[in-house]
């Protein structure tokens, strides 16, 4: 895709980190938006942003674990639109922790959105991409959909779920004999997002209660807001998005020193072995 100016981008998650930078990246090569998120004020507060700058956007306030929810944000994008060109499922949660610690609301919660997310995405907006004969779909998944590390379960497990569904939706778009079309899976590392506190936005019937014995949720989120400073800002990661659209490339992997480890998991597999850190007591990375 290298035609952007005048064409309807879709960005779910825009209200703050990588999907507010998706936005405005596309913003800035004259897209129309049409912008999702849970957060309905700090949704309102990037659209009147952006429209200041000249950019024709449309804000609608999603839960995309609800899948009535995409379906009426599609909807009205068509409406506004009539059409649209590049689909960004990008809003994502955190959540972990010892995976046989966590509750059904636990799973449900990361699966819902991280997972649930996309496929809700690509099931009410792909079919346009079709029926008009062009389109693209940019799937954000993380590092973490190409390697297994401890704590994260949930969050693993839908990471690695939108890689396969990201390559599995390029292959099948590629079997149509007609149309111009293309999947990018984002994979970064660590970025500066408000993922660590996405707990905020933890529906209420998919809430814990807190017990003596749950972990204190700052001390949580400030473990991971610590590792998170050390990341790339999310306006380097759209840069990256962007060009990887522009190729038509697959795969946006956002550090180098992750190679010798995915390429050691890969050769793991060929060997029939356990793949880096899954042996039995192997410790957690600082």
């Amino acid at each position: 895709m290298d035609e952007f100016a005048g064409k309807v981008a879709v960005v779910t998650g825009a209200a703050s980190g990588i999907g507010r930078a998706l936005a405005e990246r596309w913003a800035g090569l004259d897209m129309k938006l049409a912008l999702a998120d849970i957060e309905a004020e700090p949704l309102d507060e990037v659209a009147e942003a952006l429209r200041a700058g000249g950019t024709d956007v449309l804000a609608v306030p999603t839960d995309v674990s609800d899948g009535d929810q995409v379906d009426a944000f599609a909807r009205a994008t068509l409406d506004e639109y009539g059409a649209m060109h590049l689909l960004c499922n990008n809003a994502g949660v955190g959540g972990g922790g010892p995976m046989w610690t966590l509750t059904e609301a636990d799973w449900r919660w990361v699966l819902g959105v991280n997972l649930w997310g996309v496929i809700h995405g690509i099931r009410a907006f792909v079919p346009h991409l079709v029926a008009q004969g062009e389109g693209y779909v940019v799937n954000t998944a993380s590092v973490a959909g190409l390697s297994s590390p401890p704590m994260l379960g949930p969050y693993n497990a839908s990471k690695h779920a939108v890689v396969t569904i990201s390559e599995t939706l390029r292959a099948e778009l590629g079997m149509l004999a007609d149309g111009d079309f293309g999947v990018t899976v984002v994979c970064p590392g660590w970025v500066r997002t408000r993922i660590a506190d996405s707990e905020r936005n933890r529906p209420d019937e998919l809430r814990n209660p807190e017990t003596e014995d749950s972990p204190s949720r700052d001390e949580v989120a400030g473990a991971l807001d610590s590792a998170l400073e050390t990341g790339m800002e999310p306006e380097e990661l759209a840069e990256m998005v962007e060009q990887a659209v522009r190729d038509e490339r697959l795969y946006v992997l956002t550090v180098d020193d992750w190679t010798p480890m995915l390429r050691e998991r890969l050769e793991t597999f060929v060997a029939e072995v356990d793949p880096p850190g899954a042996a039995a007591g192997a410790s957690s990375p600082d």
